[in-house]
C-alpha cells in the first residue's frame, strides 16, 4: 500500500481534521492549507504538515508550488458560518476554482470536492440571501470542476453535516438522493475511500447516513 501525498484545502475544518487522522492512520502525508498560522501546531498534532496560504489572495502559481509532488486534492474549504454572500462566492467558489486550476498547472489529477446538497439545482424561493449565495457558490465550482477534462475529479454533496460519532454506515449514490443527514466523520471516510476509486472518476455523488458500510458503497459505485 503506497504511501500518498494528500493535499488538503480548508485544512482545518471538522471534516478536514478527521480526514487528516485517518489519511494519517493508513500511512499517507497530509498537507493541510490553513488561513490561519495559529492553527499550525494543533493541525502538527494532528499528523499533518501546515502550510499556511489565503486562498483568496494566492495565485495559481502560489498553491500549484505547493501542489508539487503531490497525489491528490481534497477541496474542504467553506467560508463557515458567520461569512457573508461575498465570502461565499470567493471561498466556496473561487478558493475551489482556484485549486483545481493549480493542480492542473502542478500536474495533480485526482481531485475531490466537497460540495453540498442543493448545489446544481434551481435555488428554491425564499431561500434566505447568504445560503442562496452558498448553493449558487458550490454549483459554479461544480460546474468549473466539471468543465476540467485534465482532472479525475470526483464531486461529494454530503447532506446535512452533524458532530455526531460516525457509523461507518452510509448511503452514496449518484444523483437524486432523498435528503437526510451523515455524521462529518462519515464523509472523511467516504473521502479517503474515494481517492483511491477510479470508478468515482468524472462522478457526482450524494452522500447521507445509510445502511451500507462505507468501504462497500464506495465499492458499488460504477457498477
Amino acid at each position: 500500500m503506497l504511501a500518498r501525498r494528500v493535499v488538503i484545502a480548508g485544512g482545518h475544518g471538522k471534516i478536514a481534521r478527521q480526514l487528516i487522522k485517518q489519511l494519517t492512520a493508513r500511512g499517507d502525508r497530509a498537507v493541510a492549507l490553513i488561513r490561519n498560522p495559529a492553527q499550525e501546531s494543533e493541525i502538527t498534532a494532528f499528523g499533518a504538515m501546515p502550510v499556511v496560504v489565503d486562498l483568496e489572495s494566492a495565485s495559481i502559481d502560489d498553491v500549484a508550488a505547493i501542489l508539487n509532488d503531490a497525489d491528490a486534492v481534497v477541496f474542504a474549504a467553506g467560508a463557515g458560518p458567520g461569512s457573508g454572500v461575498a465570502r461565499k462566492d470567493t471561498v466556496d467558489r473561487g478558493a475551489s476554482v482556484l485549486m483545481a486550476a493549480a493542480a492542473e498547472k502542478a500536474g495533480v489529477r485526482r481531485f475531490v470536492q466537497i460540495s453540498s446538497f442543493g448545489a446544481g439545482e434551481p435555488v428554491p424561493e425564499g431561500t434566505e440571501e447568504v445560503f442562496a449565495a452558498y448553493l449558487v457558490a458550490k454549483t459554479k465550482a461544480e460546474e468549473d470542476l466539471r468543465a476540467r477534462t485534465y482532472l479525475d475529479w470526483t464531486i461529494v454533496r454530503p447532506g446535512g453535516l452533524t458532530d455526531d460519532d460516525p457509523t461507518g454506515f452510509v448511503t452514496l449514490s449518484e444523483p437524486p438522493l432523498e435528503r437526510g443527514t451523515v455524521p462529518r466523520g462519515d464523509v472523511a471516510t467516504v473521502v479517503e475511500l474515494l481517492l483511491g476509486a477510479e470508478s468515482s472518476y468524472g462522478k457526482t455523488l450524494m452522500l447521507t447516513s445509510g445502511p451500507t458500510p462505507a468501504v462497500d458503497a464506495v465499492e458499488a459505485i460504477g457498477r
